[in-house]
């Protein structure tokens, strides 16, 4: 039987607290990757506060380091079901066996999950996502600690594709760099 193949779909979110629900995603992104780091599409979307969150005083403490990335997520926001049910037709229009990926993978998954459940009662990644940080600590046998960005090699990072707290250009930077480590560990043996 032959296994479909899987296409990457590297996620950022970002939000105005900690959980969904009681606060709201505002900006949502992903860069669907082959394993081969060929970028098949991207998608970008900012959504509109839930009716019944209210922001987190620590999370809008934090934005204001960012105010351009603040004013980027404000900018065009949609419904949250109209962002997610144009998210849901993007994800099903892709080729091959979906893998979310995250950095942290139990942040983005998390808000990402509730957001399609709540507004579209889907599950398209099901419950599978792929933390970055956690393969890295795999690849590199280090402690959960010691695996931060800090921390990873530099040879696995993209020059030209920062991390800016803007959705859609950390997706783009985080996938680049899980498809260089995938890379890495296909070469030296890993399975």
């Amino acid at each position: 039987m032959k296994q479909e193949p899987e296409i990457y779909i590297s996620t950022d979110i970002e939000a105005d607290g900690p959980i969904p629900g009681a606060h709201s995603m505002l900006s949502l992104a992903s860069a669907a990757y082959r394993p081969d780091k060929t970028l098949v599409s991207t998608f970008t979307i900012n959504l509109e506060a839930l009716a019944d969150a209210v922001p987190d005083a620590r999370t809008m403490a934090w934005w204001q380091d960012f105010p351009e990335a603040w004013e980027k997520c404000r900018q065009n926001t949609r419904s949250p079901e109209v962002a997610m049910r144009e998210y849901l037709a993007w994800l099903n229009g892709l080729p091959g066996r979906r893998v979310f990926v995250g950095f942290p993978a139990s942040w983005d998954f998390m808000w990402v999950y509730w957001y399609l459940v709540r507004f579209t009662g889907e599950r398209p990644f099901r419950e599978n996502a792929l933390d970055v940080r956690s393969y890295a600590m795999g690849m590199r046998k280090t402690t959960f600690q010691e695996t931060t960005r800090t921390y990873l090699p530099k040879r696995w990072f993209d020059e030209g594709l920062p991390h800016t707290h803007v959705a859609l250009d950390d997706a783009i930077e985080q996938g680049a760099m899980f498809c260089n480590m995938l890379a890495e560990n296909r070469r030296n043996g890993g399975s």
